[in-house]
């Protein structure tokens, strides 16, 4: 079997090493760069993730380059704690959950697909055009130094991002990607360990937030490098909609921003030791009714992008993967992408529309409309069990309920 997967990055390179780890071995990914290089700032692992990755023999590495997060703690504009609860192996998982810059997570990513399935199978520089069904067999169209290739497959995956071209063929009325109305801006700081060193702590609400983490352990220096992002919304807003990954000065920003200083963690100073600032719009795309169009399937975020919400983007692209090969290892080719996209679909449907609603941060909201100027207990405000119902509801959409997740069959054949 033959499989041609489009695009470089988490998904599709994740995809490459499951396929692989099920004896598909011949296997060619396409990238548009010329060079992949470690952008990105940072992303986080969730166990779900974490476990499909283990099973693909990562986790001595995953642990040598990321931070095992020990907890995560929403607090509202004043720094008081609405909810915290521990992650990982903490928190009653076979898993840990990981903090990872992006770049080298997916560096990691490339240098196991270039050792296991040899050094020619990622192509950079492929700029694709389009992607069809002829004859039951998968074919794509790109230029390569000016030329353009056309090749065919078995099977054709298109984990081309947000703005995937092959979707953008099947669908092209879509548009661009729908912004929300917020704007991220993103960055990395060294600065000294806050809460438990391994926190992870998402401040404010809707309207106004702050998230935080570490992507190292801490240095000889007593500091940590550590990614933040600060978010706000507006109301009415053109510029920057489809303006991503762009610098921005934090005189754009950081005076909203200004008083959130809470003892365990000042957040005007963390901005302030940032050396640049990238600039989101946070974004999604509508639910599709179908991912597979004969032997081209959509995978990641080409098929369901979602909101930054619940720290899941990355973790639900690599549990696509998986179940794509699992779905290609056992089935005739057909029958594995009907499962692959009944088994998927439905799941990140869902979870794009709970996340459109806030996802688990909906705690945060809540306290803000309950309680604007704070509160001496979160339980004045919010009952225990709200609390309780909302972590874990979000928990099971997204798939990373601890007694279910432990105990679910393998995604490895036979596994």
């Amino acid at each position: 079997m033959r499989v041609l997967i489009v695009g470089g990055g988490i998904g599709g390179l994740t995809t490459a090493l499951s396929l692989q780890a099920v004896g598909i071995t011949d296997v060619t990914v396409v990238e548009s760069v010329d060079e992949i290089l470690p952008l990105g700032v940072g992303i986080n692992l969730l166990p779900h993730a974490v476990r499909e990755l283990t099973e693909l023999g990562l986790s001595e590495e995953l642990a040598r380059i990321a931070v095992e997060t020990a907890d995560l703690t929403y607090v509202n504009r004043y720094g008081a704690t609405i909810w915290s609860e521990p992650r990982g192996i903490a928190a009653g998982y076979r898993w840990p959950q990981y903090s990872i810059h992006r770049g080298r997570f997916q560096m990691m990513l490339l240098k196991e697909v270039q050792r296991r399935l040899g050094p020619e199978t990622v192509r950079t520089g492929c700029r694709v055009i389009g992607a069809a069904t002829v004859d039951r067999r998968g074919v794509v169209t790109w230029t390569e130094d000016g030329v353009e290739v056309c090749e065919s497959a078995d099977v054709v995956i298109a984990a081309d991002g947000i703005k995937s071209v092959i979707r953008a063929n099947r669908f092209p009325d879509e548009g661009p990607p729908q912004w929300n109305g917020q704007i991220l801006w993103r960055a990395v700081s060294r600065i000294p360990p806050f809460l438990t060193g391994r926190s992870m702590i998402m401040a404010g609400d809707r309207e106004k937030k702050f998230v935080a983490y570490p992507l190292e352990e801490l240095g000889a220096d007593g500091l940590q490098t550590v990614n933040w992002i600060a978010e706000m919304a507006f109301e009415n807003r053109d510029a920057g909609q489809q303006d991503w990954n762009r610098h921005v000065s934090i005189d754009v920003f950081a005076p909203e921003f200004a008083d959130w200083a809470f003892g365990w963690l000042d957040i005007p100073w963390v901005i302030n030791a940032a050396d640049v600032v990238y600039e989101y719009p946070m974004c999604d795309r509508p639910p599709l009714d179908a991912w597979v169009d004969g032997r081209v399937a959509l995978l990641g975020d080409a098929a369901h992008p979602t909101f930054p919400i619940g720290s899941n983007g990355s973790s639900q692209a690599i549990i696509d993967a998986r179940v794509m090969a699992f779905a290609l290892a056992t089935m005739p080719i057909d029958d594995a992408l009907s499962f692959y996209e009944n088994e998927r679909l439905p799941r990140t449907r869902e979870l794009q529309r709970v996340n459109r609603e806030m996802g688990p941060e909906r705690v945060m909201q809540l306290a803000r409309e309950r309680a604007p100027e704070g509160f001496a207990k979160v339980t004045d405000v919010m009952s225990r069990d709200e609390l309780t119902d909302i972590a874990d509801s979000y928990k099971r959409v997204a798939g990373f309920e601890p007694a279910t997740l432990n105990e679910r069959n393998s995604w490895t054949p036979g596994g």
